[in-house]
């Protein structure tokens, strides 16, 4: 089993539904866009260069959204989470 895998089950088991798909971007390059969503309105999209680094990315934001927000529903906002990944939450 991948790394990324691994994430993926972790995410679902905590309530996240998960979707995913490769993409070119306008240089031509691969990119990776991962979306985690939930029933409450919470959701994440990340784009990154490779599959691992947007499923560690959603980790990430998903773990940090609940430890600050806690289980409140928010409505999606646009933010940047680094130079290789954008999130929205």
């Amino acid at each position: 089993m991948k790394y990324w895998e691994i994430i993926a089950r972790n995410l679902k088991k905590r309530g996240w539904r998960l979707d995913y798909v490769s993409a070119l971007d306008s240089q031509g390059r691969t990119i990776w866009i991962a979306d985690a969503h939930r029933d409450n309105g919470r959701r994440f999209i990340v784009h990154a260069d490779e599959k691992l680094t947007a499923f560690l990315e959603l980790e990430r934001v998903t773990r940090e959204n609940l430890m600050i927000s806690g289980p409140a529903i928010q409505p999606a906002a646009t933010c940047s989470a680094g130079a290789s990944a954008e999130v929205c939450g």
